[in-house]
């Protein structure tokens, strides 16, 4: 990887925005025009014109035909499977054009696009593709009666991606939705449609057959449109909590289409006194957990809970590990912290960062723009202590490098400022006591909890299912309900 000239690459990559809907690649019409301009200098890298509401009807016409026709949903689950392993393995093959696009278009890091972003769109195709029979069918006899349950594909799928991970998520979508049988729609940000314009284009080639898997881009309305359709059976969204609120009005007011939603999220890390002994090794877990991807992470814990007798020794340690995320040219194969996706988006992040000063919380590193590259936008990781609970930077959900510190006494007031929020994606703790250990597990409202009992944790890779809490979503993701959420299912009673 040291040896590429990813700047040169990047000067000569053709950059084109395309509709892939049956099966053809196309430029959208009707839409609004949309200018990308690169995160890391602000120079324009390309425009496209989005799709318009009858361009959205056309692809999930297509996508219901091919679903209605059995051209993929007849498949058996094994043929479905194989076609989404050799779609794994392309984005292997892949991997440097892929990790292009992510860095252009989102501003993060080359070196983690190759080591994170891409392995884990992988993994997330083929954990999908692997798992699908087990959730498929159960059955079993009560006396004479033979009961078993049946599940099938919804139907038609569509997906909304967000801007912060374009394959990952799209991939996260793409492989429960086509290995249990569903047809699909897949509109990606309008600010990071690269990434998910290839994988189309792959899964052709991989063997998924034309109007299974369609791509279409834009804005705002393209979302709407499919929010509002009544033939597409199940919506899939990762974005903000409000416009997670409309896409509900919208599908009540329509079809009644089901609905997963992985919305905001303002997760809090819990830090005891009785934490692991290694506060180097804690620390390190804190600022990953807060400042990965520039902070762009819906379940990054951009709340540290400091108990009071620990902080002292703690917080400094924090700090000096904050203080090596030196932004820098995300091409840079040396680059562990890179740009902001877009300009507004930095200028929202730098409002909160004012407000966090404004409203009486303590600076106490960073909270500036930074001139890297020439034009690029660029924010130091920034941290707040002695931050007010009810302040904005406590409350609402600023997608950006920023850590706001609190202090707390004893569990109870743990608990009690960890669930002061109206989101409940995701929250971590660092405590021995098992006793603690299962009362977080059941006192923090947050779909995903991950607890550091010790130095030197050991990482299984068994896919749990999760569920947000609050207005962080609904609907299940990972693992096999994850799965299951994606077929309707139907209770069989054979009476012999």
């Amino acid at each position: 990887m040291t040896n590429i000239n990813w700047c040169q690459r990047a000067d000569e990559a053709e950059l084109a925005v395309k509709n892939i809907i049956n099966g053809h690649k196309e430029q959208a019409t009707g839409g609004e025009s949309i200018s990308k301009y690169s995160s890391r200098d602000g120079r324009l890298l390309y425009s496209f014109v989005g799709s318009d509401a009858a361009t959205v009807d056309l692809a999930v016409a297509c996508a219901k035909e091919a679903f209605d026709d059995g051209r993929w949903s007849a498949l058996s689950v094994g043929e479905r499977r194989g076609i989404l392993l050799k779609l794994a393995d392309l984005i292997e093959v892949h991997k440097e054009m892929f990790a292009l696009y992510e860095c252009l278009d989102v501003g993060k890091p080359i070196s983690n696009t190759l080591q994170v972003d891409i392995p884990s769109a992988r993994h997330s195709l083929r954990n999908s593709a692997e798992s699908a029979e087990r959730v498929l069918c159960s059955a079993s006899f009560d006396g004479g009666e033979l009961i078993y349950q049946h599940r099938s594909p919804v139907g038609v799928v569509a997906a909304i991606t967000g801007w912060n991970f374009p394959l990952m998520l799209a991939a996260q979508k793409v492989g429960p939705a086509l290995v249990m049988g569903n047809s699909l729609v897949l509109k990606p940000s309008e600010f990071t449609s690269l990434s998910t314009c290839l994988l189309a284009e792959l899964a052709l080639e991989a063997g998924v057959p034309p109007g299974v898997f369609n791509v279409v881009n834009g804005g705002p309305a393209v979302g709407a449109s499919l929010a509002q359709h009544d033939d597409v059976d199940l919506l899939g969204f990762v974005g903000s909590s409000a416009t997670g609120k409309k896409i509900m009005v919208s599908a009540g007011q329509s079809n009644m289409k089901r609905l997963i939603l992985e919305c905001g999220g303002k997760s809090p890390y819990l830090v005891f006194d009785d934490c692991p002994d290694d506060l180097g090794f804690v620390a390190d877990n804190i600022v990953k957990k807060a400042f990965s991807n520039q902070g762009a992470v819906c379940i990054a814990s951009t709340r540290l809970l400091v108990q009071n007798s620990i902080k002292e020794k703690l917080l400094p340690k924090i700090i000096e590990r904050a203080k090596r995320l030196v932004p820098q040219d995300p091409l840079d194969s040396n680059s562990i912290f890179g740009a902001i996706m877009n300009e507004a988006h930095m200028n929202k992040v730098l409002k909160y960062i004012a407000s966090g000063t404004d409203e009486g919380a303590e600076l106490i590193l960073g909270g500036k723009r930074l001139d890297v590259v020439p034009g690029g936008y660029y924010v130091e990781p920034t941290i707040f202590d002695h931050v007010n609970p009810k302040q904005k930077i406590a409350q609402e959900e600023i997608f950006g490098p920023v850590l706001s510190v609190f202090s707390f006494t004893d569990e109870q007031h743990a608990i009690q400022l960890a669930n002061d929020s109206s989101f409940g994606l995701a929250a971590y703790a660092a405590t021995q006591d098992s006793g603690r250990v299962r009362r977080l597990g059941q006192y923090l409202n947050a779909g995903r909890i991950t607890i550091l009992s010790t130095s030197t944790p050991f990482y299984g890779d068994i896919g749990t299912s999760a569920e947000p809490h609050r207005q962080s979503g609904m609907g299940f993701a990972f693992g096999s309900e994850g799965l299951a959420a994606y077929t309707v299912s139907s209770a069989v009673n054979v009476l012999t």
